[in-house]
């Protein structure tokens, strides 16, 4: 696959010290992994669905989820951002916003909001039920709008 993402020995060098470091068994090739990890998150992909380049998708996960609960990756945004940025920004992509289907600022026809259904039934009731409250213009005149 020609396009892969991989970082640079540059990148590599200005991410190295947010690394953890190392205990025991000596990690996996950080360029490879961190490369399969933005590679996943920028294409939307499962982790299963990772290029077999990037290594074994369960190492690719497990290292996402260890760094990113221990805040590595937060520290790493902190440290590249820009000096003069506002740190209260958050960008948010609007994929990640979840919210009802009826949630959405949609102009609403007239008569779909509740109110409107219930008082055209309640008109209804009252002029099958011969109350009064639908007559027509004819009785109105005939009998002066006195109601008898």
């Amino acid at each position: 696959m020609s396009d892969l993402f991989w970082l640079t020995d540059d990148q590599m060098e200005r991410l190295r010290p947010f690394f953890p470091k190392s205990y025991g068994k000596p990690r996996v090739d950080d360029r490879r992994v961190l490369s399969g990890i933005i590679f996943v998150n920028r294409n939307g992909l499962r982790w299963r669905d990772a290029p077999r380049e990037y290594g074994p998708h369960k190492t690719l996960y497990n290292r996402w989820k260890r760094w990113g609960d221990m805040g590595i990756f937060m520290r790493m945004m902190d440290g590249l951002s820009a000096e003069k940025a506002e740190p209260q920004t958050i960008m948010i992509d609007a994929t990640y916003l979840k919210a009802h289907r009826t949630a959405s600022s949609l102009r609403l026809k007239k008569g779909s909001r509740a109110s409107d259904r219930t008082d055209k039934r309640w008109y209804e009731y009252e002029a099958a039920c011969g109350h009064g409250s639908e007559r027509t213009t004819a009785e109105l005149l005939h009998d002066g709008g006195t109601g008898q």
